[in-house]
């Protein structure tokens, strides 16, 4: 399904690849002038540009911000790491590190983004959380906390910015068939399957889906939910 986004200037965190990449992609199909923001860079279609950026760095952050230079409409915070350990072995680091690129950095984007939507008078931003957040995970605690804080940040930025035009969700995904998830041992696709409720397992094109979904003019009364997109694996 294709959505509409003409005049729209779009931020995607951790948007060179996987998931990131197929959100990009969605909006530049739909008109939008489309920034990604990543720790890499590379070749990118014309109408998308690409920034270096540690987006866990407010500093680098504002001045990726200060180089687009004009509002920006749509933000996705899809960026994310893991490093996984049970509570007990998890170093320091191990936390920190997890809870800084995966959290902060969608204060970061949101409080550099967010002047720019009140200034236009419409926003949208889509937070990218997990099950895992909603759940817990054994092994990854530092992660299951991140995206559990995600979803207190999302409902905070709706209330706030609500009343200026701007809606902020989050979209949860389970396991998703992307190009990282297809190398494991087959073993733990067939762990995910075996706890959802269908009998597939969504692709990077799914989450899209209702990533582009939430950005649209469509969702525009829809804002501080949370939507999994999991094939049933959380219930």
């Amino acid at each position: 399904m294709k959505w509409e986004f003409p005049g729209r200037v779009a931020v995607v965190t951790g948007g060179m690849r996987g998931i990131g990449r197929t959100i990009a992609d969605g909006l530049l199909a739909g008109g939008a002038e489309v920034h990604v923001f990543d720790r890499e860079t590379g070749d990118l279609p014309k109408g998308m540009t690409a920034h270096a950026v540690d987006v866990s760095n407010s500093e680098s952050v504002n001045a990726a911000f200060a180089r687009i230079g004009k509002p920006v409409h749509l933000l996705v915070n899809n960026a994310g790491i893991t490093r996984d350990r049970t509570l007990l072995k998890m170093s320091d680091e191990e936390w920190g590190s997890v809870i800084t690129v995966n959290l902060t950095s969608a204060f970061n984007t949101i409080r550099a983004a967010g002047p720019g939507m009140v200034q236009a008078g419409v926003g949208r931003i889509v937070n990218m959380i997990s099950i895992n957040g909603l759940r817990g995970k054994m092994g990854q605690g530092n992660y299951a906390a991140s995206k559990a804080g995600m979803v207190g940040l999302t409902k905070t930025a709706a209330k706030e910015l609500g009343g200026k035009g701007v809606t902020c969700n989050a979209v949860a995904p389970g396991m998703v068939l992307t190009e990282m998830t297809l190398k494991l041992d087959q073993q733990f696709r067939d762990r995910a399957l075996a706890e959802a409720a269908l009998s597939i397992l969504p692709d990077t094109t799914d989450i899209a889906n209702a990533v582009l979904f939430l950005l649209s003019d469509a969702a525009r009364c829809i804002t501080g939910e949370v939507i999994k997109v999991d094939s049933g694996q959380y219930i």
